[in-house]
């Protein structure tokens, strides 16, 4: 963008989002697990601007207190009241505006445009301004740019407004548009509300610029999902598609095998190694980290997790704040919760349970188990159906397997309890003290008996109502 007027940005954040049919501010509705106003925010740090506007009105505290202002960017909050057209919201933020600015108006529920875009508007904003158009295969619904004779913007008109042969023009108006603050300043005193609605509407300036002999320019854009909005719950799903190939396609362009790119997520940052192959109906969120050759299959989440060099998370596993070093194996099924630290090759198998502990190298819970608040030692293995027994109903406690142990299925250790180096725990054990270093503990009841005769207790029946 080339241009010695400071760019100011105008957010149109006021409205209440009927459609939605939500307590929601529509702007605070959600894509890539992010608000909508808040990938507005971040194009226009982008853009650098010198000021950001955001003009709020149904539920504005609740945007105000919700919206992350990126690092770096300055945002005045405007209210706008009673909600009476696009024209009566700029101008709430107007007084805030230096004359010699150039002022950008965007909006809050067109959260896909993106910066490239909005600079080339600029650019063409001198001196009189510009508007963003695209044209589309079927305009129905949109505003249309109306030419005159030689091809300048002579004004914008409506759909219900239109007559036939402007319904056929498919060129439409998509809203956003740059013009100096001194020109914008005066069209919008001029701005009536004789329309069916009462409302103060910004693409009237387009008509009076004209008059003035001052047409605005025309900035088409290519790519018409740029410019969709949201107003219900089916345009907010297509703009998270939207989002969602577009970050397929950076990741692709990066080097990362995506199986099928039309059935990934990522709704946070993933930084990805070399040789990363990522299955069917993966969901990244939060910030994830990958190391080379790592392979993970379909239908796993993955949020706030790091996983080392040549690791395979097997389907419709879970890993949540846990970090992965290199040559592990992850599931199926497997469920790794914050504070879980797996150590190179060490395997976590079918329906297994981690919790803040720590895997030592090339240990084992290849079956059914739960492992929370334990340290477990290099090369130990834990048999199917282990649990430790850390929460006491009040407190959590913490359980230590020394490297080499070998822990027979279906025991219990509980917590807090130490199991010693190259220790051996016999199957269907109840520890709760101390086992020693190369030593085979078991802990189990009396010998099995059956009991003849014996009855069942059973529920006692409720009195019948005296009444």
């Amino acid at each position: 963008m080339t241009t010695d007027s400071p760019l100011h940005i105008v957010v149109l954040a006021a409205g209440k989002g009927t459609r939605m049919h939500s307590a929601l501010p529509k702007v605070l509705h959600r894509v890539g697990a992010r608000p909508l106003i808040d990938h507005v925010l971040d194009t226009a740090r982008a853009l650098d601007a010198a000021g950001c506007h955001v003009v709020i009105g149904h539920g504005g505290e609740q945007v105000r207190d919700q919206a992350a202002v990126p690092e770096g960017l300055t945002v005045h909050w405007a209210h706008q009241p009673d909600q009476l057209g696009t024209a009566h919201a700029v101008d709430r933020a107007m007084p805030a505006i230096p004359d010699d600015a150039l002022v950008l108006v965007m909006y809050g529920d067109v959260p896909l445009v993106r910066a490239d875009t909005l600079s080339r508007l600029a650019t063409a904003a001198a001196p009189d301004g510009a508007v963003l158009g695209t044209v589309l295969p079927d305009p129905t619904g949109y505003g249309r740019l109306l030419r005159d004779a030689g091809g300048r913007l002579a004004a914008i008109v409506e759909e219900k407004e239109a007559d036939d042969e402007q319904r056929a023009v498919r060129e439409v108006n998509t809203g956003l548009l740059c013009v100096p603050a001194a020109a914008l300043r005066g069209w919008l005193a001029r701005i009536g509300n004789d329309n069916a609605k009462g409302e103060y509407y910004l693409t009237d300036l387009v008509a009076l610029a004209a008059a003035d002999g001052r047409p605005l320019a025309v900035i088409d854009v290519d790519d018409p999902t740029e410019v969709e909005g949201v107003n219900d719950r089916a345009q907010l799903a297509r703009a998270e598609r939207t989002l969602q190939r577009r970050r397929a396609a950076a990741l692709l362009a990066r080097g990362v095998t995506l199986l099928d790119p039309e059935r990934f997520d990522l709704r946070g940052s993933l930084e990805a190694g070399r040789d990363v192959v990522i299955d069917a109906d993966v969901i990244i969120e939060g910030d994830v980290v990958l190391g080379d050759g790592v392979h993970v299959e379909a239908f796993c989440l993955l949020r706030d997790s790091d996983v080392g060099a040549g690791s395979r998370i097997a389907a419709h596993s879970m890993l949540e704040g846990a970090t992965v070093g290199s040559g592990c194996a992850i599931g199926p099924f497997a469920r790794l919760r914050p504070g879980t630290v797996c150590e190179a090759g060490s395997r976590v198998g079918n329906f297994v349970e981690i919790k803040n502990s720590r895997l030592g190298a090339g240990a084992k819970a290849n079956h059914l188990s739960y492992v929370g608040d334990a340290t477990v030692g290099d090369a130990v293995n834990i048999g199917a159906g282990t649990i430790t027994c850390n929460y006491d109903g009040a407190s959590k406690h913490h359980t230590d397997i020394g490297e080499g142990a070998f822990i027979g299925s279906n025991t219990a250790l509980v917590a807090p309890v130490r199991v010693g180096r190259n220790a051996t725990i016999a199957a269907g054990s109840v520890i709760t003290r101390d086992a020693p270093d190369d030593a085979l503990t078991l802990a189990r009841a009396r010998e099995q008996k059956s009991v003849a005769g014996w009855k069942r207790p059973k529920k006692k029946t409720a009195a019948p109502d005296a009444g």
